[in-house]
C-alpha cells in the first residue's frame, strides 16, 4: 500500500484556486494507492459563511474528489463541511474510491474552544474502511486528543487523522500522533494544512509514523508538499504477534 501525504494552503473564499492548486501537485505525484488531504480541505476551518457554503460547495468537492480518485486510480481522504439529509451542518471526511464510491465519517470531537460545537453537529460513528488490503480507522483533527475513541479493537491496520492544527500547538500534535501510532500498534497518517487564515498560522507537521513511534515520511515544515510511504502490512503483523501488547489491553465500551 502506497500513500502519499499532502501537506497544502488553502485559499479563503477561492474555491476553485485551492481545488486546482491540489490538482496540480496530485498530477505530478501519481502512482499511490492513497492520496490524504487536510481537514476542511477546500474551504478551510470554520470559515465565514460554513453553512450556506456547505449547502452549495459540499457536493462539488465531493464531485472533485471522485473526479480525481478516477483519474489516479487511487482512493481519496480528506475533510469537507456539508449538509447532512437533515440540513445539519457536519464536518464530513470522505473516503473516496476511483469508482465513485465512498465512505464517510463525521467528526466526533467538534472543537468547542473555537466555537466549532455552535456550528456543527457531532458525528456518532466510528468508522473503519478497507482499502486494497488496509483497513483503516478515520479521524478528524481535534478527535487526535480522545484516546479512548479511537483504540484498536483488532479492526485496523492504520489511523487517518486530517487537520487544521495551528502552529502553537504544534508539540501536541506531533506527540499525539506518535502516541496513538505505539499505544494501538498501528501506522498513523497525520495530514495538516499550512497557511494562515483569520485566527491561526499553520506549519503543517504532516507525517506518517510506524507502530514503533517511528517517523517514515514526512513533509517539511511551513512548505507544501507531498510525501509519499509504502505500508508493510506483513512487518506490521509481524510486530504484532511477536510484541502482542493489545492482548493485554483493558476492555471497555464506548457508546
Amino acid at each position: 500500500m502506497k500513500v502519499s501525504i499532502l501537506q497544502h494552503n488553502i485559499f479563503s473564499g477561492a474555491l476553485s484556486s485551492t481545488l486546482s492548486n491540489l490538482e496540480n501537485q496530485l498530477s505530478q505525484h501519481p502512482g499511490a494507492d492513497l492520496y490524504v488531504l487536510a481537514e476542511t480541505f477546500a474551504t478551510g476551518f470554520l470559515a465565514e459563511g460554513s453553512s450556506a457554503m456547505a449547502q452549495q460547495q459540499g457536493p462539488l468537492i465531493l464531485s472533485w474528489m471522485q473526479q480525481q480518485a478516477a483519474r489516479l486510480d487511487a482512493a481519496i481522504a480528506g475533510s469537507v463541511a456539508v449538509k447532512d439529509d437533515k440540513g445539519r451542518l457536519r464536518n464530513r471526511m470522505y473516503f473516496v474510491r476511483p469508482d465513485g464510491t465512498y465512505d464517510y465519517y463525521d467528526k466526533r470531537h467538534l472543537f468547542s474552544y473555537a466555537g466549532e460545537t455552535k456550528e456543527y453537529a457531532a458525528g456518532c460513528r466510528r468508522v473503519v474502511v478497507e482499502w486494497r488490503g488496509v483497513r483503516f480507522l478515520l479521524q478528524v483533527c481535534y478527535d487526535l486528543r480522545f484516546p479512548v475513541f479511537s483504540r484498536s479493537r483488532g479492526d485496523y491496520d492504520a489511523i487517518i487523522y486530517v487537520a487544521n492544527w495551528p502552529e502553537k500547538r504544534q508539540d501536541a500534535w506531533t506527540s499525539l500522533l506518535k502516541a496513538r501510532a505505539i499505544e494501538n500498534q498501528c501506522y498513523v497518517i497525520g495530514v495538516n494544512r499550512v497557511g494562515s487564515d483569520a485566527a491561526c498560522k499553520y506549519i503543517g507537521g504532516s507525517v506518517v509514523i510506524d507502530a514503533y513511534g517511528r517517523t517514515i515520511a514526512q513533509c517539511a515544515d511551513g512548505e507544501e508538499g507531498i510525501a509519499t510511504v509504502e505500508l508493510d502490512m506483513e512487518q506490521l503483523q509481524r510486530f504484532r504477534k511477536k510484541f502482542p501488547v493489545l492482548d493485554d489491553a483493558d476492555k471497555f465500551n464506548v457508546l
